[in-house]
């Protein structure tokens, strides 16, 4: 028997993406609990940037050639688990976000479409973080999926 590849790797995904939005529920949860504990959401910014910060340093290649550091940040999979269209240049790493399993989990979990947004914003504080170890990357968020856009644009762009 010969297998369907292209049914095994949008089973692949599927499976990548449901494990994602699994993150994104016990992040949600996690939130929530911290909340009604006192807690406001800095905490959770403060984790999450100091996650990326720790990928940045730990992960990805010290670099200021955004060509080099593109390829790193986004594989085939992450690249088809959130449909991104990516160009990349000498002075920007443009990303175009046209699905989010993070959201598609949030909006299982409220209605609430401030909430949804805060928890998006944090969740890109994990990519700040890793923009903030490399002097020569700012990092940009633009329109988001999570405030009723129909894509999330995410910028590197060369510091000049």
């Amino acid at each position: 028997m010969i297998k369907n590849v292209a049914s095994d790797r949008g089973q692949h995904i599927q499976d990548l993406r449901d494990a994602i939005e699994h993150r994104a529920t016990w992040f949600y949860f996690l939130v929530e609990e911290a909340m009604k504990r006192g807690l406001d959401y800095d905490f959770a910014r403060d984790a999450i940037k100091g996650c990326g910060c720790f990928h940045g340093n730990n992960k990805y290649t010290k670099t200021d050639d955004l060509k080099v550091f593109g390829p790193e940040f986004i594989s085939e999979n992450v690249k088809n688990i959130f449909e991104m269209d990516v160009d990349c240049t000498d002075e920007q790493l443009k990303i175009d976000f046209h699905y989010c399993p993070l959201v598609s989990a949030w909006k299982k979990l409220t209605d609430d479409e401030e909430k949804i947004a805060m928890m998006c914003d944090i969740a890109m504080d994990g990519d700040r973080g890793i923009a903030s170890t490399f002097d020569a990357f700012e990092f940009h968020l633009g329109k988001t999926i999570a405030k009723g856009d129909d894509i999330c644009e995410v910028r590197f762009n060369k510091v000049k």
